[in-house]
């Protein structure tokens, strides 16, 4: 029989948008149908605070896991991540109708620091956004659980059979009984039995109670930090004046002091030069964490090749630091402090991909 499960979580949009409910209780519905699936709904997922039940029973969860929230992806993936819910990128095959051709080119291979102490596990995001109707989550999540548990199967046969060697205690202990030992398995985190590395949040006792893990979670604002693109080139921690960014043992860029982070202030991101640092609730797609675009490192936004805005990304940084500093007291700064090295005593070199575009268009005598 086969007992292999997979989480699914569902994470909550903020407010109660009837639409959005409408769907998440769909989904929900059908999931709870299937076989094999463990399902579990919780407030939104960038608002989850330490010591919240429903990221108390994210950090509990040993298997692979799907997450469906409404946020980008990978947002979603590196949320998880800060809070010590790690995992591989799950590969979704979920692409929605509005979806650019783009994204189908092959991703660039990572060249950030990478993420420290990543369990051998896969969690797979999904935008709520993509699609109104539960179907194609529904069908998604099937073929997620069947490649997780052929994953699974493949790891149990490459696995060499376990050689227990009784000594002493056990061989005498094992004589005694007049058979074999037996082995009790041991609890999960806060007491949550496990099920082939999946915590069974239904079961008889425990802690995680729906309506717990629906307790209302307040509003926060805080920068994300993808360490797959991450360079720890400390860009970030030299920009900002509000202490908001530290390092680690190793020396590694972290966000130290979330709650210094003035809200609706994306400062930070706009002059990371990898687009590491996202704030999943932006209006801005860029900053929210949408994909990554496939050329190289070149964003491309048509309304500034045109003159249809008239600040460029560092500009904007620069007065929106200001902006805050002046609402907290202090002097404006402007451009005097932690402008991006890349900035400063620039060479000329080859043309790169914007001076080719640029010369196009001059081509094009448009």
């Amino acid at each position: 029989m086969n007992r292999h499960r997979i989480t699914v979580v569902l994470s909550q949009a903020q407010g109660k948008h009837p639409g959005k409910r409408a769907l998440e209780e769909s989904i929900v519905a059908a999931l709870i149908m299937e076989p094999g699936l463990d399902v579990s709904v919780i407030p939104h997922l960038y608002d989850l605070g330490a010591d919240h039940t429903g990221r108390l029973f994210l950090g509990s969860v040993r298997g692979d896991m799907v997450l469906l929230s409404w946020l980008f992806p990978r947002a979603a993936f590196w949320v998880m991540d800060r809070d010590g819910i790690k995992g591989h990128w799950g590969e979704s095959q979920l692409k929605s109708a509005h979806a650019d051709d783009d994204d189908d080119a092959a991703p660039e291979p990572p060249k950030g620091i990478g993420s420290l102490d990543v369990p051998d596990r896969h969690i797979y995001c999904l935008d709520l956004r993509d699609f109104n109707q539960h179907e194609p989550y529904v069908n998604e999540i099937r073929r997620i659980a069947e490649e997780s548990r052929a994953r699974a199967e493949q790891k149990q046969s490459q696995r060499a059979p376990a050689l227990v060697q009784l000594g002493g205690l056990g061989e005498s202990a094992a004589s005694a009984t007049g058979g074999p030992l037996t082995l009790t398995p041991v609890a999960g985190a806060f007491g949550s039995p496990f099920v082939n590395g999946t915590p069974a949040t239904d079961a008889p006792g425990s802690p995680f109670a729906p309506d717990q893990l629906l307790q209302a979670a307040g509003r926060r604002w805080y920068p994300v930090i993808d360490y797959s693109r991450c360079t720890n080139c400390m860009e970030c921690i030299d920009f900002c004046l509000f202490g908001v960014y530290g390092v680690d043992g190793q020396e590694r860029i972290l966000v130290e002091n979330q709650d210094n982070c003035k809200k609706g202030c994306p400062a930070c991101s706009r002059v990371c030069p990898e687009q590491a640092i996202m704030f999943p609730d932006y209006k801005t797609a860029a900053i929210a964490g949408a994909p990554v675009g496939a050329i190289g490192n070149l964003k491309i936004d048509l309304t500034k090749l045109f003159g249809g805005a008239d600040k460029d990304a560092l500009s904007q940084a620069v007065e929106e630091r200001d902006r805050e500093l002046v609402a907290d007291g202090r002097d404006a700064v402007g451009a005097t402090v932690g402008i991006p090295k890349r900035q400063n005593n620039a060479t000329v070199g080859p043309k790169d991909d914007l001076d080719n575009l640029m010369d196009a268009l001059d081509a094009m005598e448009i």
